[in-house]
């Protein structure tokens, strides 16, 4: 997968789970403090992301993520290696 056929499906996910507005987020959007997620919807974000893949994201590697773009370039390196 491409980085831009990520970023679309995780918009999607975001769009359809979360009700966020897949035009506002930017790679640097913050996933807690602008789209108002907690740490219970960032658990469902990598269950979805998980389905998706069909790999196994590591708790610690997901601890890190903060932005859009950080969970892009996250499942880009898990898709990719």
């Amino acid at each position: 997968m491409t980085e831009a056929e990520i970023a679309k499906t995780i918009k999607d996910i975001l769009a359809a789970d979360f009700d966020v507005d897949p035009e506002a987020i930017k790679p640097e959007t913050n996933l807690f403090t602008d789209l108002d997620l907690d740490s219970i919807d960032a658990v469902d974000l990598v269950v979805r992301l998980q389905q998706k893949t069909g790999k196994k994201v590591a708790p610690a590697e997901f601890k890190k993520i903060r932005t859009f773009g950080d969970v892009v370039a996250a499942v880009s390196k898990l898709v990719n290696g």
